[in-house]
């Protein structure tokens, strides 16, 4: 049994490992006192400004640490910090660069909307509140143990919680927080009851450790070990949304605002996605060719039914649906369903590019679905909904966005060229190599469904004359975050090849996902 270690405290040195998340923190505090200090005039814009430069201050940390550990073109040793307990490796390294890239384009989108929305009267607290949020997602994809990993888990959560809510005028917005606050509590115990469950059976929080107790444990505990990861698995799929655990997103989407709603789509889901990844493959990949395989097969196998599911399900329910930002919610279901299928269909002789399809697709689901709920958020605003027929004739009254939003839904379709058809191109081919031949098909099967919906959007824009004919503006923030989505998914879609093979330059299975990792 893991006997544990002693307490090893930070460093000097380890506190400059540690300067992403240290700045993003030393900001969130200023931004605190400064609301406090500031008339309410002043502080609003001037805090959102300065969240945004916190956020790319913490990201040149990022990009800086990254260089100097892949100095020469070699991917680096990871950097373990308080016993392992967080790790700076290229697996949270390009993690972070994608949560923190997302989160300033919409805390952007945000400063361009935040006058409008006369609903949010904490208007400075809808701008840094995003900050520990986005602290807790890169806890959650640095970590090295169960209890970082769950404090990181509830940081995000609970922060999550408080935004949801942020617009006190609005029932709506009231509703999603209460049922946000519900599902997300649920899904919070059940990932600690599983953790407890591991833990119990191998001895130990450290995920090294318990890959190397796990085989051991399974003599004994193999039905322990079942509910310990089938829990874990149930409350992550809560997180990211997916069937049959998704039920909560469309309202919480829809009452919330729409770049918290944003931030809940990317963020929240690709680091709940991350924290599965880390799991899974620090603890279980590489038994599933020694003794006790079939529990770790069947660990992979059930990821993969829940990601046929997680696609059959969002596809089919946002068929009928009219509420735009309801489809985003559930278009945001099928593809937490697509990004699960790299982690399930585990490494194989020929398929050992999970990771790199796994980023890949995050990073074009990331401006695909944030550019395209900056669109909603200058048709909502002209019309004063966010059904659908908001979109009607859009194309006679701003064409330049609406061709940005075609660009968008053909990416969310997965039609070329475009990020998204790539990314679920480099899925399926993965996929299709590993011979999970029955998850091609449904891959295929949901995009074709998906058509459907998605054309429906450009039928709105193009082929319907619509009785609004209020004027659409865009203010600048907007623009711009509508703008960069559009370019780097075409960006995506152009030059795929060299992200992947960056990616699987710098990324190591071995040294970042601590797979046969001895104490």
């Amino acid at each position: 049994m893991y006997e544990g270690v002693s307490f090893i405290p930070l460093t000097w040195t380890d506190t400059f490992y540690l300067a992403p998340e240290f700045s993003l923190a030393a900001a969130f505090l200023l931004l605190i006192v400064l609301d406090l200090l500031l008339p309410k005039r002043v502080s609003r814009l001037a805090i959102g400004w300065l969240s945004l430069a916190g956020i790319l201050v913490s990201l040149l940390f990022v990009v800086l640490r990254m260089l100097d550990m892949n100095a020469g073109g070699a991917s680096a040793e990871a950097i373990q910090l308080l016993g392992n307990s967080y790790r700076i490796d290229d697996f949270s390294s390009l993690l972070k660069i994608v949560f923190l890239t997302g989160t300033a384009l919409i805390l952007l989108l945000a400063l361009g909307s935040a006058r409008e929305e006369e609903a949010i009267t904490e208007k400075a607290e809808y701008f840094y509140l995003l900050l520990p949020a986005l602290i807790g997602a890169m806890m959650m994809a640095s970590s090295g143990n169960l209890v970082t990993l769950y404090i990181g888990l509830e940081l995000l959560s609970l922060t999550s919680y408080v935004l949801v809510g942020m617009k006190r005028k609005s029932l709506l917005s009231a509703e999603a927080a209460f049922k946000y606050v519900v599902t997300g509590g649920i899904s919070s115990a059940m990932v600690l009851f599983g953790m407890s469950y591991i833990y119990g059976i191998t001895g130990s929080v450290d995920l090294g450790a318990i890959a190397e107790a796990l085989p051991r444990a399974l003599n004994d505990f193999k039905a322990l070990a079942y509910v310990g990861f089938f829990f874990m698995i149930a409350g992550f799929g809560i997180k990211i949304a997916a069937a049959p655990f998704h039920a909560w997103a469309p309202d919480v989407y829809q009452g919330a605002p729409t770049p918290v709603a944003a931030f809940l789509a990317v963020i929240a889901k690709g680091a709940a996605l991350a924290a599965i990844f880390r799991i899974i493959y620090s603890t279980t990949l590489i038994q599933v060719m020694g003794e006790g395989a079939e529990v770790f097969q069947d660990i992979f196998f059930t990821l993969l039914v829940l990601a046929a599911a997680a696609m059959l399900v969002g596809t089919l329910t946002a068929l009928r649906q009219k509420n735009a930002k309801r489809l985003l919610a559930l278009s945001g279901v099928a593809n937490a369903g697509y990004m699960l299928v790299p982690i399930g269909i585990s490494i194989t002789v020929v398929h050992s590019s999970n990771f790199s399809e796994f980023v890949y697709y995050l990073i074009a689901y990331l401006f695909m679905t944030i550019g395209a709920f900056a669109v909603l958020t200058v048709v909502s605003r002209a019309s004063g909904h966010e059904e659908l027929k908001g979109f009607a004739g859009m194309y006679y009254r701003a064409p330049w966005t609406a061709v940005a939003m075609v660009i968008l839904v053909l990416s969310l379709a997965g039609l070329p060229v475009s990020g998204g058809f790539f990314g679920k191109l480099f899925i399926l081919l993965g996929a299709a190599s590993a011979k999970a031949y029955w998850l091609v098909a449904i891959m295929v099967l949901s995009s074709v469904i998906s058509y459907y919906f998605y054309f429906g959007i450009i039928r709105q824009m193009f082929m319907r004359s619509g009785n609004d004919e209020s004027e659409i503006r865009i203010s600048d923030g907007t623009g711009i975050v509508i703008w960069i989505c559009v370019a780097a998914t075409i960006a995506l879609g152009l030059f795929p090849g060299p992200l992947m093979e960056w990616i699987d330059a710098v990324f190591s299975i071995k040294a970042d996902l601590m797979v046969g990792y001895a104490r």
